[in-house]
């Protein structure tokens, strides 16, 4: 007779048996390939995205049939032509030796095209672009740290770091800070800020009113268009000096060039003539080598009728 016992011990059995699924390998594969590509950084294209150029509408592209005309000319200014229609306008960029009439503005009206070449007008663009991007260089902010009972002296560095980053065209950020319920006295923090745009008035406004973050007051100071402008001079004269010395160092480099070929073609005449004084020139030394060649021969052959019609 069988126990109670083995039988629960053989149903437990059998229901372990059919509680275990084999695992689906698909599955498994497939996580570790995605686990692979996340750690190769995703499937995404490797290197930089390549950024499409604009290019804007020109000649047969541009779908006005009216526009406000400009050209050209050699002095880099535009010159108006008036309104024209889109095949007169076409017809003149023809005439004008084979450029491109180019869409401007698109938003005026009538919309403004340029009749110039379009790798000049894209070369032109590009400089502006530059040159932009080189003179409008994104300013740091720069912050200074104060306390609400600062002395004289700790005022007065603060002050100078705070002109110092104004005259290089900085943003200032200055922030009071508070330690545990010296917060109470924020107002002397608002009057402190306060003061410091004062002392700066001259160089620096400051962008709004003050603000309180949590256990801080702070306010920005930005420099004046006067400051910004002084700088910006300052900066295009560094340039203008330093492309001047740059065309002055060329020129000196050509100058010391020309003179080094002179000397050389100078040296090179002094050595052929000094060549041409130790060569003797004279004929008459020739002429007397001559007979006495002849002379020589007579006394080795003898003088008779036979010889002496031989070396007639």
């Amino acid at each position: 007779m069988v126990s109670t016992k083995t039988v629960v011990a053989a149903a437990l059995l059998a229901s372990t048996s059919n509680a275990f699924v084999a695992p689906n390998v698909g599955n498994v594969r497939s996580t570790t390939t995605s686990l692979n590509a996340i750690r190769r950084g995703g499937r995404g294209p490797r290197g930089p995205v390549r950024q499409t150029e604009y290019k804007p509408p020109m000649n047969d592209e541009i779908k006005h049939s009216e526009v406000r005309v400009n050209v050209a000319t050699k002095d880099g200014k535009d010159e108006p032509l008036g309104i024209l229609s889109k095949a007169d306008a076409l017809a003149k960029a023809k005439e004008l030796g084979g450029l491109d009439l180019i869409l401007i503005n698109d938003n005026s009206d009538p919309p403004v095209c340029k009749i110039v070449d379009y790798s000049k007008y894209r070369y032109a663009q590009e400089k502006k672009r530059k040159e932009k991007a080189k003179n409008s260089k994104a300013t740091e902010i720069k912050e200074v740290k104060m306390s609400y009972k600062i002395g004289d002296h700790d005022y007065t560095v603060r002050l100078k770091a705070a002109t110092k980053f104004i005259k290089q065209g900085n943003r200032v950020k200055a922030t009071v800070q508070f330690r545990g319920r010296e917060i109470q006295h924020d107002k002397l923090g608002f009057e402190l800020l306060d003061r410091l745009a004062d002392d700066l008035e001259d160089m620096a406004n400051m962008e709004g009113k003050p603000r309180r973050e949590g256990r801080t007051i702070g306010a920005i100071l930005s420099p004046t268009p006067e400051v910004v402008k002084a700088i910006n001079d300052a900066k295009r004269q560094k340039e203008k000096d330093k492309k001047k010395a740059k065309a002055e160092s060329l020129a000196k480099r050509d100058a010391d060039i020309a003179a080094g070929a002179v000397a050389a073609e100078q040296e090179e005449e002094k050595i052929i003539g000094g060549v041409l004084d130790g060569i003797d020139l004279d004929d008459d030394d020739d002429f007397d080598d001559d007979d006495d060649m002849d002379a020589s021969l007579d006394e080795l052959l003898g003088s008779s009728k036979a010889t002496d019609d031989l070396f007639a």
